[in-house]
């Protein structure tokens, strides 16, 4: 391991995956931005013009990737992703598959046609739904566990749809395919990447046989470590061991300076009461990588090690563990997880074409210079 002039260590990492191409996207906010979390007055609601803000941003600061959200409060992720696709130039759009929603020969087909139109610029985010209340609200009667189960059933038939050289005879425990033939064939071969960030036993057994990059919520290095390894032995099993990759999924607050750092984190909670916790925790009780940040914000407090805060995680489902700090900080949080194995990241912040910016500015070029062509752009 080395330490750069700025503080920053470099390791060269144990496994031969952990030398890949690095990869870092971005948070395309549907359900709109904030400039203070738990308070209406700070909310910027979704609109087109936002969307292009972030996407401009996100492009200009090198990201490849933009993950289109999926809960109640967010538009419609495949229509925002085919209408953002129109208007950016590069950027990837990472777009959820949820089981149960739409019927997985269609699903299939709207992959295919969205990759040969965009050139392959699309990938698959794998989501069983982190809210009981929510999938029961939208018609979805499947209960967690089925959900995984229709998942794995569904995505098997996605990768035989795609990779069938004729028609396809599918027989299962939620679906029956008789004489399927798809048209357009994917562009990327032999298809779209699929992402995957749950927590759950389910999730990891999904992602073993599945998924191309399986994002970690934010959590202690030690944690980290042991996921990574429990999951590639769990890849092992499946002959993808050294094929799996993993990754981070994370909030960031960078400043010039470590006090305006904080004080921009605290800032943006300032208004966030026991309340909106409380309602939080029992909007996404069934979830395991939730129950997993909650119990992080338990044990710990404000941080889970230096410049990792728990803060956004008291009003935010999902990725709420930011890296906060100056660029130097931010960088060496980061390359701590690369160190580790992890090659993808996928951030956030508020709000999010300015944060996009300054991370292009002030972290990313201490990320390149300590990871020599791991990092395109």
């Amino acid at each position: 391991m080395s330490v750069g002039g700025d503080g920053v260590e470099a390791g060269s990492g144990g496994h031969p995956g952990d030398r890949r191409r690095l990869e870092f996207g971005w948070f395309l906010p549907t359900a709109g931005d904030a400039t203070t979390l738990g308070d209406p007055a700070g909310h910027i609601p979704a609109s087109l013009e936002l969307f292009d803000r972030v996407i401009t941003a996100a492009e200009a600061a090198g990201f490849e990737y933009l993950l289109v959200p999926v809960n109640t409060d967010c538009w419609e992720a495949w229509i925002t992703a085919a209408m953002m696709i129109g208007r950016s130039r590069s950027i990837r759009m990472l777009v959820a598959a949820r089981p149960g929603y739409i019927a997985p020969f269609l699903v299939a087909k709207m992959i295919t046609t969205f990759d040969q139109l965009s050139n392959g610029r699309i990938s698959v985010n794998l989501i069983a739904g982190q809210s009981e209340a929510e999938s029961s609200a939208e018609g979805i009667r499947a209960g967690k566990e089925e959900r995984y189960e229709l998942m794995a059933e569904e995505v098997r038939i996605l990768k035989i749809l795609w990779t069938a050289p004729g028609r396809v005879d599918f027989t299962g425990t939620f679906h029956k395919l008789s004489g399927a033939r798809l048209v357009p064939r994917p562009r990327q071969q032999p298809h779209p990447r699929f992402y995957l960030g749950g927590g759950s036993a389910q999730a990891w057994a999904i992602s073993a046989e599945h998924a191309d990059v399986h994002l970690f919520w934010g959590d202690t290095y030690e944690r980290i470590e042991a996921n990574i390894a429990a999951l590639r032995a769990l890849a092992d099993e499946y002959g993808r061991g050294d094929d799996i990759r993993f990754g981070m999924r994370l909030q960031i607050v960078c400043r010039e300076t470590e006090d305006a750092a904080w004080d921009a984190a605290s800032a943006l909670v300032a208004n966030v009461t026991e309340r909106h916790t409380d309602r939080l925790r029992a909007h996404v009780a069934s979830s395991a990588a939730n129950a997993r940040v909650q119990e992080l914000a338990t044990i710990y407090g404000d941080t889970i090690e230096d410049n990792l805060w728990t803060g956004i995680s008291r009003v935010r489902p999902g990725a709420g563990i930011a890296v906060v700090g100056d660029p130097q900080q931010c960088a060496r949080v980061l390359q701590r997880y690369i160190d580790l194995g992890c090659d993808s990241f996928c951030l956030s912040g508020y709000l999010h074409d300015e944060e996009a910016t300054r991370f292009a500015q002030m972290v990313r070029p201490i990320i390149v210079r300590h990871n020599p062509g791991r990092l395109i752009g």
